[in-house]
This record gives C-alpha cells, sequence and structure tokens, in this order.
C-alpha cells in the first residue's frame, strides 16, 4: 500500500535553493533514515511530508487512509497544561478514562480510584492502558500533574515523545511515523527501549538521526540529500557509506573527463568568428552543458585540522576527596581521581545523577563542599555544553568568531585565519556573514563547537556534543578527536561515538557512587543486560518460592490493597481476553498469518497471567 508519493517538489530559503525535482514514494512498512548536512532541507521536508510546510514546486500525494504524525526536533507544548492534559490530549471516551484513572492514583484518594477503576472495566481500556503504563514508566515520566511550564528541554522532549507514540497507538491502522532526532535527550536505555518499541509495533517510519547504531537497528533503507537531490541506499549505514564514496569517485571520474573535453572545446570557441553556423550553434550549446560539469566542485568539505595544540604539563587535573550534594541528594563521595596527559574518558549515567555538576566542578565553575580540585597551569580547558551559544546580541558569524581570535595556530607553524577556519567548519564565505540567529539549530551547534576548537584547547570537555549535529559533521568530528593529543571528556549518550573515542567509563550510579568501568559503551551495556537478566531471574525464583508464615508481614499497606484489587480485576480481564482469543483460533479457514498472530498472542496472555497470579498470590497470603 503506498503511503505518500512526492513528485518534482522543490523548497528554498529565501534566495538559497534547499532542494528541487525531487520525486519519491514511501509504502507500508518502509523504514527509512534521512541522511544530510545541516541546513540542507531535512527539517522542512518532514515538514511538507507532515502538511506543516507547502511546497513551492510539484505536488506531494498522503493516502486519505494514513494519519501523517510528525515527531518535531523542538516539540511544541500548551504551557498552560499539566504533563497529564498534554500527553492525554485526545477528546475521547477511552482516553478520557485513561487520564481519569492515571489522575486517581496520583492523588490516593481511593473513592476516585474506586470510580476510575469501574469506568476503566466499563471502557475495557486496560489493554490499552498498560501500553500507555509501558511508554510513560520507559521514558522516566511520573509527576503527571506537573505544569510544563517548570520541565527541563530533556523532559519535554520525553513527555512529547510519549504523546507522540501514545496517539499513534490510539484506534489508527494506517500511520506514517516521521521523527526528527528522536534519541536526544534520552539515556541509552530508554533509546533500546524505543529501537525495540518501534521494530515491535512495526510501523511505517521515516527520520533524521545521528544515533548510528539506532538508525542501523531501526531503518532498512537509507535517503541521503545531497545538493538538493534525493539519492537512496538500501541496507545499513556501512552499506551507504561504501556506495556514497563509489559514486563520489565515480563523479570525480566524470568532472575529469569533463575538464579535458572542456579545455579543447575552449580552445575551439576562442577560435570561432562572429557569424556562426547552426552546426557551429548546437557545438555551442553542448560547450556550456561541458563547462558546467568541468567546473562542478566536488571536493568534500571537511574538518582536516592539524592543530598545534597548546602544551600540557605533566600536571592535569587532580580531584582529591570531593564531595557535592544538593539537598537531599548526594552527587560525589570523596570522589578521588588524577587525569593523565591524553586520556579519554566517558561519563555515562540516568539524568540527575550529577554527570553536568561533576563537568562544572573540574572546570572549578561550581565549588565542591569540600575536598580539593587541583588543575595544571598549563590546562587550557574547551566546553562544549548543552547551553549552547552565548550571544549577548545578534551577530554576523564572522564576526563571532574574530572576537575570539584572529587565526588558528597549525602544527606545521602556519595559521588558518578565522574565514578559512568557518570553511572547513562547512561554513561557505557567502554563509559567514550571515546573522547567527538566522541559523538552524544544528547550524548553531556546528559553530559552537568550531568556537569551543577555535580556542585551542588541550583539556576538551564535550556535554552531548552529537545532538543535533549531522553524521557529515559527526564523522569529520571524530576523526578529529581520535587525533586529538590532550585530555578528552566526553558526557554522551551516543554509543558509537562513544565506543570509537574512550578508552574507560565514569558510571554515575547516582548516591554519590561512580564506577570506574575498563571498557567502552557497548561493553559497559552488554555487561549491564546479562546483570539485569540474573537480577530478573533471582526475583523469579524469589517468587516462586513457598512464602512461610515468617515472611508474613502483619499489616498490609494501602498500596499493597490497591495492587491487590486491582490485580483481582486484571486477572480477570485477562481471562476473558484469553477465551475471546481461543474461541477466535476456533475459527475456520482463517490465514496463516491470522493463525500466527493468534497463537503469539494467547502466548502473551499466558505470560502475563502467569506473572500476575504469582504475585496475587504472594498479596494474598498476606492479605488473609
Amino acid at each position: 500500500m503506498h503511503y505518500v508519493s512526492a513528485e518534482n517538489i522543490a523548497k528554498s530559503f529565501g534566495i538559497k535553493p534547499l532542494f528541487s525535482n525531487l520525486s519519491f514514494h514511501i509504502a507500508e512498512g518502509d523504514k527509512i533514515a534521512l541522511v544530510a548536512r545541516n541546513g540542507s532541507g531535512k527539517t522542512t521536508l518532514l515538514k511538507i511530508l507532515a502538511s506543516t510546510e507547502t511546497t513551492e514546486e510539484g505536488k506531494v500525494w498522503v493516502n486519505k487512509n494514513v494519519d501523517v504524525a510528525l515527531f518535531e526536533q523542538d516539540p511544541k507544548l500548551d504551557e498552560r497544561q499539566t504533563v497529564l492534559n498534554n500527553i492525554f490530549h485526545i477528546s475521547h471516551p477511552v482516553i478520557q478514562s485513561i487520564k481519569d484513572y492515571e489522575a486517581a492514583i496520583e492523588s490516593g484518594d481511593e473513592k476516585r480510584i474506586s470510580d476510575s477503576l469501574i469506568r476503566m472495566d466499563e471502557m475495557n481500556a486496560w489493554d490499552f492502558e498498560s501500553r500507555v503504563r509501558q511508554i510513560l514508566g520507559k521514558l522516566n515520566i511520573h509527576q503527571l500533574q506537573q505544569d510544563v511550564s517548570t520541565l527541563s528541554g530533556g523532559q519535554r522532549k520525553r513527555i512529547a515523545l510519549a504523546k507522540t507514540l501514545i496517539d499513534i497507538g490510539f484506534e489508527h491502522k494506517h500511520v506514517l511515523l516521521i521523527m526528527d532526532e528522536p534519541t536526544n535527550h534520552l539515556d541509552v536505555s530508554m533509546v533500546e527501549w524505543l529501537e525495540h518499541y518501534l521494530n515491535k509495533e512495526n510501523v511505517t517510519l521515516l527520520l533524521v538521526t545521528h544515533d548510528r547504531y539506532f538508525l542501523d537497528a531501526v531503518c532498512t533503507e537509507i535517503w541521503e540529500l545531497e545538493d538538493g537531490k534525493l539519492f537512496t541506499h538500501k541496507g545499513d549505514y556501512q552499506n551507504f557509506l561504501e556506495k556514497k564514496a563509489a559514486r563520489e569517485e565515480s563523479e570525480a571520474a566524470s568532472v575529469g573527463k569533463a575538464k579535458n573535453l572542456y579545455r579543447k572545446e575552449l580552445e575551439w570557441m576562442r577560435k570561432q568568428p562572429k557569424a556562426r553556423t547552426t552546426k557551429s550553434k548546437s557545438r555551442i550549446d553542448a560547450f556550456y552543458i561541458v563547462e558546467q560539469k568541468a567546473k562542478q566542485q566536488l571536493q568534500d568539505q571537511q574538518l582536516e585540522l592539524q592543530s598545534k595544540m597548546s602544551r600540557l604539563g605533566g600536571k592535569t587535573v587532580e580531584l582529591k576527596k570531593v564531595h557535592k550534594r544538593f539537598g537531599e541528594k548526594l552527587i560525589l563521595n570523596g570522589f578521588d581521581y588524577s587525569f593523565k596527559k591524553g586520556e579519554r574518558v566517558g561519563i555515562v549515567g540516568k539524568n540527575g545523577t550529577g554527570k553536568s555538576t561533576f563537568i562544572n566542578i573540574i572546570q572549578e565553575i561550581e565549588p565542591a563542599d569540600s575536598g580539593k580540585v587541583n588543575v595544571g597551569d598549563t590546562v587550557v580547558f574547551g566546553n562544549y555544553s548543552q547551553l549552547g551559544l552565548i550571544v549577548k546580541e545578534d551577530m554576523r558569524v564572522i564576526e563571532f568568531v574574530k572576537n575570539i581570535a584572529e587565526n588558528f595556530p597549525l602544527s606545521n607553524g602556519g595559521s588558518l585565519s578565522a574565514a578559512q577556519f568557518l570553511n572547513l567548519f562547512l561554513f561557505p564565505p557567502e554563509q559567514q556573514y550571515t546573522y547567527i540567529s538566522k541559523l538552524s539549530g544544528g547550524e548553531k551547534r556546528r559553530l559552537h563547537l568550531l568556537t569551543v576548537l577555535f580556542r585551542n584547547p588541550n583539556f576538551l570537555i564535550l556535554d552531548e556534543p552529537t545532538n543535533d549535529l549531522d553524521l557529515p559533521t559527526l564523522s569529520v568530528l571524530e576523526n578529529f578527536l581520535s587525533e586529538f593529543q590532550g585530555c578528552l571528556l566526553i558526557v554522551s549518550h551516543d554509543r558509537y561515538f562513544m565506543d570509537r573515542l574512550v578508552d574507560h567509563l565514569f558510571v554515575f550510579e547516582g548516591e554519590g557512587l561512580v564506577t570506574d568501568y575498563p571498557g567502552n559503551y557497548s561493553q559497559y551495556r552488554l555487561a549491564e543486560k546479562l546483570k539485569e537478566e540474573a537480577e530478573s531471574q533471582e526475583k523469579k525464583s524469589e517468587l516462586s518460592r513457598p512464602v512461610e508464615v515468617k515472611d508474613i508481614k502483619k499489616k498490609i499497606s494501602f498500596k499493597e490493597q490497591r495492587e491487590y484489587e486491582v490485580l483481582e480485576k486484571e486477572l480477570a480481564g485477562l481471562e476473558e481476553e484469553r477465551k475471546s482469543t481461543t474461541a477466535q483460533l476456533s475459527a475456520e479457514n482463517l490465514a496463516f498469518e491470522k493463525l500466527s498472530a493468534l497463537s503469539e498472542k494467547i502466548l502473551e496472555i499466558n505470560q502475563k497471567i502467569e506473572i500476575k497470579e504469582m504475585r496475587w498470590l504472594q498479596l494474598s497470603e498476606m492479605y488473609f
């Protein structure tokens, strides 16, 4: 089934053409990643398909039976409403019953909970509620009555993501899900869950992402938008890189041939008299085509900087018995570490465990409660923070960079001017006089990165550097950092980026505990998964053992009493669902796909019943 078709569409940004004559199709089940440099029109193209922007030429056709859901890079939420009202914004009886149930649970009002349970039963809303619970739990969204206006950028992003996933799961048979950088502000466990969710739900997907592991796990096709044209590549990111390199090599050879022909034709043109025959006119027309091809610039502008790094002495940064807390939250509890010259450390941990506070303490931006932070005299920090560019007033790009320095020193004794440095960061001369306010989000991030490196640091701190940077810039940045001779400290959830650049990890576990893990991010995640599986098996064994009298508490808590009552209703609902599904399975002339789906559903129901019955039995021993 065709979902979307585009024919010869075009769009410009002011006088700058983004793309023209783009034609493509999206069919049911497609999972496509869109790759391009920042400022090439990726986000604009997504908005055109979602009908929030229009084309200047051509047309877009969307199947009337298909709903298009757009998850934007900077999602918009209703600031006047709570988290609950933003997520459950659809006016429908089932959605309303779930919304009332969630509000009742959070309030703790016994009568409200009882009334909402009855309403949920009447609406048969439990299946959808369990999906909602899973989404909210995995995205760490719990304070549903909190006002959106009080939330951080990361919290807003997660709420917008939950809202989108809940919307597409509600009564939508055919949905094209368009996502612009969905993994920003998600920790790695959330990203891994989202990978699994998008694959399991079998949605039709078009996404922009900088996370290459996520891209490979979710997408089967890559669209590359370059120089206003669209190139299609089947397969994973590695295959895309190989095909792209082959195409560029072929184009380079083609331009070389055109240049040789151009020299010959130019000589002929100069010898031609003013009065020209029809035959020579056709050759002249062909000459201009060859000229255009010969003058085509194929240089792939890349960040190739052999910098003359500021000298870094033997003493870098040393932390001795450092303590830090915010109120009741303990961040560091007697932390000791001495950074070695050229060391590469990754920092990982859940949001709120103190990663950003830690890097601020290292730079002495924020004081420790006790302990010592000794910074070497030769240390020059470069801090690429999530705050982004701080500009007191709107300035042109070139002016902003020149305010830092006029030149960048190179290892060969030479230097690069501010304009040359900007050019290496994919800011061509015509864009250098653009006001910063006119840049896209990704271009501002790239300019921020440029200004950090332009200061020529020898202790580089990167806080979520991959957010909003395009894949070409990331690839180039990784190449530069792999040759960087100074100390490197990276806070990131990007597994690919971390695996390539760091030697070991500081894992922030919470409650002041920081573990030094001797390996890369993928190795750490594998170890964590094995640990989680072992704990899960241990918990199952604990639940399955007979409950002894000595284990029974004298009095059941209100929360456990409510859990017991809810479990009874859930088990009754699951039994009814199993009965209904079994009846469907007994019907004649079922297609194999339907038969397989029903069998799988019964297995899932049985597993749910088994787990819930085990907990119900445990509570019943306590309850009676």
